[in-house]
């Protein structure tokens, strides 16, 4: 019994001492690992939180320069239009200022004045809306204010009291025609 204790005693203290080195030792090296992987991930958030507040400040500068691109847009849209028709509104004033103008000369100048603001509004892609008698009536285009008794094919336009307008693609103001029963 007693070479059991003392056996047993031997183990013990053998396996104790290899224990306590193998606890001891590792646990310098683990709390240094955690250390080093700490430190880095702290590193990764903070490069990551200055990455995402540089983004956003990025995206609210973008999007502050778009509303203000927006608003000149809005405010200056009809520049190009304006610039058109300053010349026909000199031309308009030059006719008033003459004292005795020739029934002939005033023709005239109203004239090259209706070729000055049909210019304009070609360069500005403002276009004219007028149908032909016996055109069908298109309902986006034109208006149909009475419809009259005619020998042509019902719905089709008889007579154009009022031309329309297309800035683009878009309706400005539609025909007024008659149509026909």
């Amino acid at each position: 019994m007693q070479d059991q204790e003392k056996m047993q005693e031997q183990v013990e203290q053998s396996t104790q001492p290899q224990e306590t080195v193998a606890t001891e030792a590792p646990a310098p090296q683990v709390d240094n690992s955690l250390n080093e992987k700490l430190a880095a991930a702290e590193a990764k958030v903070a490069e990551l939180q200055d990455a995402f507040l540089r983004a956003k400040a990025d995206t609210e500068n973008i999007r502050r320069r778009a509303q203000e691109d927006i608003a000149k847009a809005h405010k200056f849209a009809i520049e190009s239009f304006a610039e058109a028709l300053v010349p026909v509104k000199d031309s308009l004033e030059m006719a008033l200022k003459l004292e005795t103008p020739a029934v002939e000369s005033l023709k005239e100048g109203v004239e090259m004045t209706l070729k000055q603001l049909s210019a304009a509004f070609e360069r500005n892609r403002l276009l004219e809306i007028n149908p032909m008698a016996g055109d069908k009536l298109d309902p986006m285009k034109h208006q149909a204010i009475s419809m009259v008794p005619a020998e042509q094919d019902a719905n089709t336009i008889v007579s154009v009291l009022q031309k329309g307008y297309m800035i683009s693609d878009r309706l400005l103001r539609p025909a007024l025609v008659t149509v026909a029963q």
